[in-house]
């Protein structure tokens, strides 16, 4: 009997499912979700705009030297679709991460976002402190922010099966 995946029709099929042969006869089943990868795209960008624009306003402002931030409708759009596709692929990172280690739930989210933040953001922004000069409040402030939007990116795809 097919399951619900394989019932829908290929095109409004909102879950993806990917089967990878690992050694011997094992499989690794990766199934994504992608209403929750849009509602774990939309928390990310909604984080980043309370995070950025209003609660550390004056601080990442005073640490980037910017003075005055009115962007246009079309910097907007530009911004929301780059977020949109950022969190696409970090999200996508965290479900085969989670798929590999067998880790699902609450749980399984918080680890998958901490282990993308480690191994990904972490070390990459921090070139922008060594080579860049960059101020380490900065990198602390931009890493927190990360780290948050990743744990709760996490658990939204890691619960939302």
């Amino acid at each position: 009997m097919p399951n619900a995946i394989e019932q829908q029709p290929h095109y409004i099929r909102l879950i993806h499912s990917t089967s990878f042969p690992l050694e011997g006869d094992c499989t690794m089943e990766v199934h994504v979700n992608y209403l929750a990868v849009l509602a774990a795209a939309l928390a990310n960008y909604a984080i980043a705009t309370l995070w950025y624009a209003v609660i550390f306003a004056s601080i990442w402002k005073r640490l980037t030297g910017i003075q005055d931030m009115k962007p246009s409708p079309v910097s907007m759009v530009t911004v929301f679709i780059g977020s949109f596709v950022m969190s696409f692929v970090l999200l996508h990172s965290i479900a085969f991460g989670n798929a590999y280690v067998k880790m699902e739930g609450v749980s399984g989210g918080l680890m998958g976002g901490f282990f993308s933040w480690v191994g990904f953001i972490a070390p990459v922004t921090l070139t922008n402190v060594i080579y860049e000069k960059r101020p380490w409040k900065l990198w602390i402030l931009d890493n927190a922010f990360w780290l948050l939007s990743l744990l709760v990116m996490g658990v939204i795809l890691s619960c939302w099966q």
